[in-house]
């Protein structure tokens, strides 16, 4: 059966704000959760961007969810730092917390002063974390020299058990490079087409585990209202690669995001005012093969999203 969860958006809510709402989650019915890591929103009009490694710990102790988090290491993260992290995490709350690894956007990531590389740079410096990290959390000590530096490191304390290592990918050939070693997949909502692509090359390149996917979406008591809070909250986010990789600042990407229309919105958003069509787009989610579905409610208000999927739509999207 499917596996519905919540997408806590750190970029969007305050801390404290989300916490509640994912508490909330969890009694309206969710499965699990996942959240963003950000240093920096992306737009003003989101203005927010808690530390999420801190809300985390709050939030597995304050719910019994399994949660999972998306985050770049190699630059504003250390590799073994993000290991200490993970492995931490994992330890106190055995078999509830796993890590995507991603290589990450320059608006989070220039903040070190460092060069922002180029794309086939951030994925080799990715392999090589990914590689240093999965080292790190079985008890090695670990010293490289690469994309990355790390000397005699070692996580002195370990969960039971290796908690998994998720690998996000958009685009076919991000899938089939981080198959090799990612414990599952996960990507985002685009056309069928196009995640029919993702999956395939994953699996094909000899992919294991769980296939997860985040859907961003908004809904309303009006379709008027729908579409206002999409274009409002995530028109930063619809400026599309290679501007969302390599854009710096939030002025940047309001700046852009002044270009982009509703149409434009609407290929990253599923909006719709009509619970029944929101379902129907969840199920063939579940049909293309996703064993978890992540519903990202792109507003800043979670609380009637949270009442109204939670009385029904959830269930029947099951």
């Amino acid at each position: 059966m499917t596996r519905l969860g919540f997408h806590a958006s750190h970029e969007q809510i305050s801390p404290g704000q989300l916490l509640l709402d994912v508490q909330h989650a969890e009694q309206a019915g969710f499965d699990m959760a996942m959240c963003s890591d950000h240093l920096v929103p992306w737009s003003t009009a989101q203005g927010h961007s808690g530390y999420t490694w801190s809300w985390l710990g709050a939030a597995l102790a304050k719910t019994d969810l399994t949660f999972g988090c998306v985050s770049a290491p190699g630059q504003r993260y250390h590799p073994a730092i993000m290991a200490q992290k993970i492995g931490t995490l994992a330890q106190m709350f055995p078999g509830r917390f796993w890590t995507a690894l991603g290589s990450g956007e320059a608006m989070n990531e220039a903040v070190t002063g460092d060069a922002w590389p180029r794309k086939e740079v951030r994925e080799q410096r990715l392999d090589e974390c990914a590689d240093i990290i999965r080292r790190l959390l079985q008890g090695e000590e670990v010293s490289h020299d690469g994309t990355v530096t790390v000397k005699e490191a070692r996580v002195w304390d370990l969960p039971d058990e290796v908690p998994m290592l998720i690998g996000p990918a958009v685009c076919a050939e991000s899938a089939a490079r981080i198959a090799k070693w990612a414990d599952g997949l996960i990507t985002v909502n685009q056309d069928h087409d196009s995640l029919r692509k993702v999956i395939d090359a994953y699996r094909g390149a000899g992919g294991r585990g769980k296939l997860s996917l985040q859907i961003h979406l908004s809904w309303a008591p009006t379709m008027a209202e729908a579409e206002r809070i999409a274009h409002e909250q995530w028109a930063g986010n619809a400026v599309g690669a290679p501007l969302t990789w390599d854009i710096a600042t939030v002025e940047g990407f309001d700046a852009a995001a002044a270009h982009v229309t509703l149409d434009t919105i609407r290929d990253a958003v599923r909006i719709s005012d009509s619970l029944d069509q929101h379902v129907e787009w969840l199920r063939e989610y579940a049909e293309l093969g996703f064993d978890d579905l992540y519903l990202h409610f792109v507003g800043q208000d979670q609380a009637p999203f949270i009442d109204a999927f939670g009385a029904g739509a959830l269930s029947l999207a099951r």
